[in-house]
């Protein structure tokens, strides 16, 4: 009832107005008199208050992901999680447009741009190709994404702290990690010397995860194989070739393709005797050895609360990116089983969680 101290105001001052007009002389002029001055009253009155009745604008948000929704429902429910913990109710005070694709990343240009022609307020990109999609689509909505690698790289920002533009995010900084998943597959499995890199060079946030693998394979005294593969088809002879090359074990990068075929990743790994680790949680659940990297569920939540701050005023030119803090070491024993491999008692210690 916030709007009746509005209409009674009005009420009262088109009183005070009329009550100062003069008189009428004739009794038809008072009588078309006395109409003109309750038409003017209601009008007085229905003005404030259809003003004070108008519905706010609902928010609006396109969420692209260059992963498909399988893969992808880890972080969407804790994105979904986040915008519940700040207020947002799906449906009542905030509207997402879903958009998923992992089979022909060609598409994502066309699904940015049909998102923006939705009138959406936040664009959330989900990988770099989802990202970058979204950067051509549209300079002025602003952009929120996840799970990028290198935003400066790969054009999305200036720097960290003033991303510029109009997009701002979490980065997952896969390829500042991959020393460490070469350490822990090193100290897993003694004596290993050749590692093959499942990489997709067609994937922006592929590329340097096995660019920066070279520095510190060196310095462990690894030797890297180039496993290239830009499609599942092409999985089976990418590890065919790695096991010719004699590699002993093998990395999977971070990469769109990789992450809606995660299990087919697992198996192939274990048909050729390949120990793995790979660079997200859920990696380990659908049968990778180890996996090494932050969770899913903080990035989500972060993603909402930037959202959030955006739908506030807040421009992503001014919100500096992200990096997580905290890394998730799981180990799968049911893959060690099959490989036959036996996990290093301090290894295990390490573990944030064991897959039994």
């Amino acid at each position: 009832m916030a709007d009746l101290p509005i209409a009674h105001a009005a009420l009262a001052a088109a009183q005070n107005r009329w009550a100062r007009l003069p008189a009428p002389r004739s009794d038809v002029m008072r009588s078309r008199w006395w109409w003109w001055i309750l038409l003017c009253m209601a009008l007085a009155v229905a003005g404030p208050l259809a003003l004070a009745q108008q519905p706010k604008k609902i928010p609006r948000l396109g969420y692209l992901a260059a992963v498909s929704a399988s893969a992808d429902a880890p972080r969407l429910e804790a994105f979904r999680r986040g915008l519940r913990d700040l207020g947002y109710v799906e449906g009542q005070n905030i509207l997402i447009e879903y958009r998923h694709e992992s089979q022909d990343l060609q598409r994502l240009s066309g699904l940015a741009d049909e998102l923006v022609r939705l009138d959406i307020d936040v664009l959330v990109a989900v990988t770099t190709n989802a990202a970058q999609a979204a950067s051509k689509a549209t300079r002025t909505v602003p952009i929120v994404f996840m799970g990028v690698t290198d935003p400066i790289a790969t054009g999305l920002a200036e720097s960290l702290a003033r991303p510029g533009g109009n997009s701002t995010g979490i980065t997952n900084v896969a390829a500042i990690l991959t020393g460490k998943r070469l350490e822990i597959l090193k100290e897993t499995l003694a004596g290993i010397t050749r590692v093959a890199v499942l990489w997709d060079p067609r994937a922006p946030g592929s590329v340097p995860q096995w660019e920066a693998s070279q520095v510190p394979a060196e310095k462990l005294g690894l030797q890297l194989y180039s496993m290239e593969a830009s499609s599942p088809d092409s999985y089976a002879e990418a590890f065919d070739a790695a096991v010719k090359a004699r590699s002993a074990a093998v990395w999977v990068t971070l990469n769109p393709v990789a992450n809606s075929n995660q299990r087919q990743i697992a198996e192939l790994a274990i048909a050729h005797k390949l120990p793995s680790i790979c660079a997200r949680g859920d990696y380990a659940e659908n049968g990778c050895l180890m996996a090494y990297g932050p969770g899913y569920g903080m990035e989500g939540k972060d993603g909402a609360r930037y959202v959030d701050r955006i739908l506030k005023g807040a421009r992503p030119a001014d919100l500096p990116i992200e990096q997580p803090t905290k890394f998730e070491l799981l180990i799968n024993l049911q893959t060690a089983k099959r490989l036959g491999v036996t996990i290093p008692r301090a290894v295990l210690n390490r573990a944030d969680r064991i897959i039994q």
